[in-house]
């Protein structure tokens, strides 16, 4: 039996997002007592099914957690928005998350004496010169750019993280690379779900650059069994979790369209600043911690996704 399993407590902010409700659904199928905090900035309740182990508390993390007293023995932090669209209409949200709202998460975990678990992410890396990034490497990020909102808030959640740490909160860190999935919001502007909606209406897939940067992909399924996998290890991290599938945005578009049966054909803009050119994990600490090996194929992952965006269009 794992660490969290049967009769433990689980705190999940950002629990009606994409990664956030999957987690919900994992440690509720593991039969714990889990709390769903979400403001629904970019969440949606539809993405919490109906459970007696799930409470929802509607709440913004960066204004405090109004929870009950009873402890939890696992807090993740894992709210934020986290896609391009959001770096453009929500910034300050964004640095109020991964500042004020780590500190409250943080102090709960403390109080508690609970495992805390910060989702950061690949992102941290900036526009990387090391390839594929391992976690040592300490990034190349514009601090000042349109994406910076959301780099450097990571970053210095980071920070805060460790900083905890280091004065005895049994604390880790998890790097998310590229993931996709049922539950990526139709309008987030990230590559997957974009080409995904492009392509079902039968409109042009938006390329912005050349289309050779290459993005790494991995399915929920996968991300949520690495993350298990290191709340329950007691490691610090960070840890990179990902996928081997490097892929170039043209790759993806053409993959997309194949199995969309589209005819649609890709558009070119122009790139994005500070967009990064390569994105690959190096896995070689998630497998040697945690025994890490993403199991989904991207095609059998993208199939998924496409029978759910499917199901989205027609649901009235």
């Amino acid at each position: 039996m794992g660490k969290f399993e049967n009769g433990s407590r689980v705190l999940v902010t950002g629990g009606a997002g994409f990664i956030g409700s999957h987690l919900v659904d994992e440690y509720l199928a593991r039969g714990c007592s889990v709390t769903a905090v979400d403001n629904y900035c970019t969440g949606s309740p539809k993405n919490l099914a109906s459970h007696p182990g799930l409470t929802v508390v509607e709440a913004d993390v960066s204004e405090g957690l109004p929870l009950p007293e009873e402890p939890y023995d696992l807090v993740l932090h894992f709210a934020c928005p986290a896609s391009p669209v959001d770096f453009e209409t929500l910034p300050v949200e964004i640095l109020k998350v991964d500042s004020a709202g780590t500190f409250h998460a943080l102090d709960r975990a403390k109080r508690d004496g609970a495992r805390f678990l910060m989702a950061s992410t690949s992102e941290v890396y900036g526009d990387p010169q090391v390839h594929p990034q391992p976690e040592e490497y300490w990034g190349n990020v514009n601090p000042n750019g349109p994406r910076s909102c959301y780099d450097e808030a990571k970053r210095f959640s980071e920070a805060a993280t460790f900083t905890y740490r280091r004065q005895g909160l049994d604390a880790a860190i998890v790097r998310i690379f590229n993931t996709y999935g049922p539950r990526n919001r139709p309008d987030d502007g990230r590559v997957i779900p974009n080409f995904i909606n492009k392509a079902l209406a039968g409109e042009p897939l938006p390329i912005y650059g050349t289309g050779e940067q290459t993005r790494s992909i991995c399915y929920i399924d996968d991300l949520v069994s690495g993350i298990t996998a290191l709340a329950e290890s007691g490691e610090a991290g960070p840890v990179n979790l990902g996928s081997v599938y490097e892929l170039t945005v043209k790759d993806i578009a053409d993959t997309i369209v194949r199995l969309t049966g589209s005819q649609s054909e890709v558009e070119y803009h122009p790139a994005r600043e500070d967009d990064p050119e390569r994105r690959r994990p190096d896995l070689a600490k998630a497998r040697e911690l945690l025994g890490y090996e993403p199991q989904i194929s991207y095609e059998a992952g993208l199939k998924s996704t496409i029978d759910y965006f499917r199901q989205l269009a027609a649901t009235p």
